[in-house]
């Protein structure tokens, strides 16, 4: 990957623009825009599910060159109302609606096409907009692929207990006893929505500390990332991500996989890190064999969270799609 090395991010930028946009159901998203008002249209879609936007995300693009816009999904960072809040009714943030919300906020900025851009549980959902709505697509760059199979939701909190038996242990002590011999994300997700504010905020607290134990070789990466968001967003984002994974995000088994062909024409760069336990790099290389227009890089220094040549390799990816 040293071919990519030489590239570095942009200095940092503020929005020009920003709001919350109504999209139903008393909710309200967070977006902004950056960059060129008159460049080339980029969404940022944040990973997952609940994280909410990394502002950061700005300096991957020449803000020259493109128009950047970034929003916090349903429940998280900066939208309203936020999960973390556990009187807000869960039912109203599922893929679908999240898949409407990104349409309704194209409309708002009078978007025609736009370039994809993300990671991890982003993926998932670029690509189910893309398969929706293939003609609002420009190209699609992703990192550390993911598409929310059950198997993949399978390995990430009970398989990968074959490298990480200790940790998984702790993991599963988490939930009550009863619990422990079965579906330990929807024994989880019942824990979040449990009446008792200790009960939600220890959920929490350990379900971090394993995804935290999953990252935690990736020196060149970002460990320890999970454990130390603040309370309201730590809470907010397990309580969104055992909502979608305990229904495997809504989406029917392999349908992402299935419903490739309709990516077809549409560019696209997959960069996924060899060393990611999160996200096995299997998923990354299916989808770049049923989407001949996609180009797969293998970032060899590279987990889950990221390296400096993988960071290259994303500069390098989204700098092909300048105009």
């Amino acid at each position: 990957m040293s071919t990519f090395e030489a590239r570095q991010p942009f200095p940092g930028i503020e929005p020009y623009e920003s709001g919350l946009l109504e999209v139903g159901d008393d909710n309200r998203i967070y977006w902004e825009s950056s960059g060129n008002p008159h460049g080339r249209p980029a969404l940022v879609v944040h990973g997952g599910p609940g994280s909410g936007g990394r502002r950061g995300a700005r300096t991957l693009f020449d803000p020259d060159a493109f128009r950047i816009v970034l929003f916090d999904q349903r429940g998280c960072g900066e939208s309203l109302p936020h999960a973390s809040d556990p009187s807000i009714d869960m039912a109203h943030n599922t893929t679908e609606r999240l898949l409407a919300d990104m349409e309704l906020l194209r409309e708002h900025l009078g978007i025609e096409q736009w370039l994809l851009y993300g990671g991890s549980w982003a993926s998932t959902l670029i690509l189910a907009y893309a398969q929706r709505h293939p003609h609002r697509v420009t190209g699609i760059v992703l990192v550390g692929v993911t598409m929310t199979r059950p198997q993949e939701i399978d390995w990430l909190y009970h398989g990968l207990r074959l490298l990480l038996p200790v940790e998984w242990e702790r993991f599963r002590t988490g939930v009550p006893l009863a619990d422990r011999d079965g579906n330990l994300v929807e024994a989880y997700r019942r824990l979040m929505e449990h009446r008792d504010p200790g009960v939600r905020e220890t959920a929490a607290r350990e379900w971090c500390a394993w995804e935290d134990a999953v990252i935690a070789h990736e020196t060149l990466g970002a460990p320890g990332q999970y454990s130390a968001k603040p309370d309201a967003a730590q809470l907010a984002f397990v309580r969104i991500c055992t909502h979608y994974f305990a229904h495997a995000a809504w989406l029917d088994d392999g349908q992402l996989l299935r419903d490739a062909h309709r990516l077809a024409g549409i560019p696209g760069i997959l960069i996924h890190g060899r060393l990611d336990l999160s996200a096995p790099l299997l998923t990354a290389w299916e989808l770049a064999q049923a989407w001949p227009d996609a180009e797969l890089r293998i970032i060899d220094d590279s987990g889950h969270t990221g390296s400096p040549a993988m960071r290259a390799a994303i500069l390098d990816a989204v700098a092909r799609f300048a105009g």
